[in-house]
């Protein structure tokens, strides 16, 4: 899809901004203006687009008439000097442009005479240098770039006084496309496979992160492959190389210990003091029961009732077997015996428990924001782990399961992969987006003002280590072009987005790839903020741009009207048959967060015509798809 489609919200974005912010002109800037008022002194009330300011003029004009002006001073008054004739009376635009550049000692270039009547239609100021450096970039676009978004692009640079630099500019151009992320990530990841030069342990983490990236996924296939691996371990009629292949696979992927063996796989051999109330891992829960002293067991007893009633991640039929075990216990003398059977027992239920429940709860986390897998290597490993840590521990067993030869072990990984397919839904699609989001780290210079961001879960992120990356000073020029150039694709969202008064705007760019498809999205959120700073959830406009394999090019606008949800796809095929039966459950979904939906309508795009540019004897045809915001 090009660009054209990702235009008009833009367009209104900054329209709102021109005209709800004060109009600030600096030394040397040009601009169209229409004088309103005169006054005394040849002070004048100038008009700029839907603002008015006072002025000072070199000499006396006319009421009525528009001009080009430049500021010549701007204290203690802004004074203008008048650098082209009356307007619109005798001279036409293409003389009137002329006439500015000689006086301005501009060249007359296609792309010089583009801009300023690209700006005059904007009725924006500009100055001289900020002309001549957006002339460089019109004459050397990079492929795919048409002269109208690098125009948008440099609007926006003038309007929201962004720095006029190469980084900038680059960074807005990507950010107006809703296409090629998938291929940019795909190059990149290409060259880095190759680099010789690199050290070899940032080389190894960028690959880790990138494939974290390209399997949204792959963490949740190895805790199926981890919970199928403990159920063998557990089952005692299971044949014993099935078991020693079990036992292997969790031994190579670091989550049991090398000394294991099929006797003492989960005895808990190093125990460490953990306070009752403090526990959230299943594994501490064991290590609270090891290490009470006999005067707290009461206290205990009602931790483990408390803890095990409020596992959202435990069933109401386990919750209550637990209690029951729990009652037992309590009823027996608290002996170090005793104690150490008890935990045991707990821990047995606890693995079976949290092993039968990961096919069910795959995209479910608990109130502490842990989910089945966390639980389970604690329960494990004996020792609490962070989020972070466990994932590593799922995606090293999917590199080794992959790469056994033991053909029990690739049917694992073969059925764990169809379960999650099978268990696609919004929870899925949504974990997805967050994954993806949070591993490229767009948004990273934020988290990191924020005091309670885990540094250690930042760093591991793409584009920090994308900043590592580039200052190096022996990688190739290919890498490195293509590290700029998603460097320049996430710095894009962030300059897309942004916020005017109460209202925000939201630009994400996802390279998302589900069991072998690849697929560009891209969301656009534009909505207002109440008067606490939080999103108004009654109101929201939301624009979807995919890009998939078998439908193509797809648009999803999404409005919220005071809670009412109307949903528009556009695309170029008959999907009417196929959005048929999905309705149903939208309607249902929505009503669930107390939305209501009024309607699904199904379009195809209009074929956008050749728009000729403002300058006589200049035409740029816009290809693609287009469709009216």
């Amino acid at each position: 899809m090009t660009a054209t489609s990702f235009n008009p919200i833009q367009m209104q974005q900054s329209a709102l901004t021109l005209n709800n912010q004060p109009l600030t002109l600096k030394q040397g800037q040009v601009f169209q203006g229409t004088i309103k008022q005169l006054y005394p002194d040849q002070m004048a009330e100038i008009q700029v687009g839907h603002q008015k300011f006072i002025a000072k003029l070199e000499v006396p004009l006319k009421a009525g008439d528009a001009h080009f002006f430049q500021v010549t001073g701007t204290s203690p008054q802004t004074e203008l000097k008048v650098v082209t004739g009356p307007m619109g009376q005798t001279a036409s635009q293409s003389q009137q442009i002329n006439q500015l550049l000689d006086s301005m000692n501009l060249p007359k270039t296609a792309e010089m005479q583009q801009l300023l009547a690209h700006f005059m239609k904007a009725q924006l100021p500009i100055s001289k240098e900020q002309l001549m450096q957006a002339e460089v970039w019109l004459k050397a676009l990079p492929e795919g770039v048409t002269k109208m978004d690098a125009l948008q692009a440099i609007q926006k640079m003038v309007e929201l006084k962004m720095p006029m630099t190469n980084d900038v500019f680059q960074a807005l151009i990507s950010g107006q496309k809703t296409t090629g992320m998938v291929s940019v990530m795909e190059s990149f990841t290409q060259l880095l496979t190759k680099e010789i030069a690199l050290p070899e342990n940032l080389k190894q983490t960028l690959i880790q992160q990138v494939n974290a990236i390209a399997k949204p996924f792959e963490v949740e296939t190895g805790s199926l492959v981890l919970a199928k691996s403990i159920q063998i371990l557990s089952n005692n009629a299971a044949a014993m190389s099935e078991k020693i292949q079990a036992m292997n696979i969790l031994k190579e992927a670091g989550i049991l210990p090398q000394q294991a063996t099929l006797q003492n796989w989960s005895s808990f051999s190093d125990v460490k003091s953990v306070q009752s109330n403090q526990f959230q891992q299943a594994g501490e829960v064991i290590q609270a029961i090891l290490t009470t002293k006999s005067d707290n067991i009461n206290h205990l007893v009602d931790q483990l009732k408390s803890w095990t009633a409020n596992q959202s991640l435990l069933t109401n039929e386990q919750q209550q077997s637990l209690n029951q075990l729990i009652d037992r216990f309590n009823q027996l003398p608290a002996t170090k015996q005793t104690l150490e059977i008890f935990a045991k027992q707990m821990q047995e239920q606890f693995i079976k428990a949290f092993a039968e429940n990961s096919s069910e709860r795959l995209f479910t986390q608990d109130a502490n924001a842990l989910s089945v897998k966390d639980h389970l290597l604690s329960l494990l490993k004996h020792e609490a782990t962070t989020p972070l840590q466990n994932e590593a521990f799922m995606r090293n067993l999917m590199k080794n399961s992959g790469e056994s030869p033991q053909a029990m072990i690739q049917q694992i990984v073969t059925q764990a992969d169809a379960h999650v397919q099978n268990s696609m839904d919004s929870k899925a699609m949504e974990h997805a987006l967050k994954t993806v989001l949070k591993n490229l780290g767009v948004s990273y210079e934020a988290t990191l003002s924020n005091k309670s961001a885990d540094l250690q879960q930042i760093a591991h992120q793409l584009k920090p280590q994308l900043h590592t990356l580039l200052q190096e000073t022996h990688i190739s020029p290919q890498l490195k072009e293509a590290a700029e150039m998603l460097m320049a694709r996430m710095n894009g969202m962030q300059l897309a987005s942004g916020e005017n008064g109460h209202q925000h705007q939201l630009i994400m760019q996802v390279p998302l790839e589900f069991f072998g498809k690849k697929m560009d999205a891209t969301l656009q959120w534009n909505g207002r903020m109440k008067e606490d700073g939080k999103i108004d959830a009654n109101y929201a406009r939301i624009l979807f741009y995919l890009q998939m394999a078998s439908m193509k090019e797809t648009v999803i606008d999404m409005q919220v009207q005071n809670r009412v949800v109307s949903v528009t796809v556009f695309n170029e095929n008959d999907i009417i048959p196929l959005a048929e039966p999905l309705k149903s459950a939208l309607k249902i979904g929505l009503a669930e967060k107390e939305y209501q939906l009024s309607g699904v309508f199904m379009k195809q795009f209009e074929k956008a015509q050749p728009v000729k540019t403002p300058v006589v004897g200049q035409q740029e045809e816009h290809s693609g798809v287009d469709f009216r915001v």
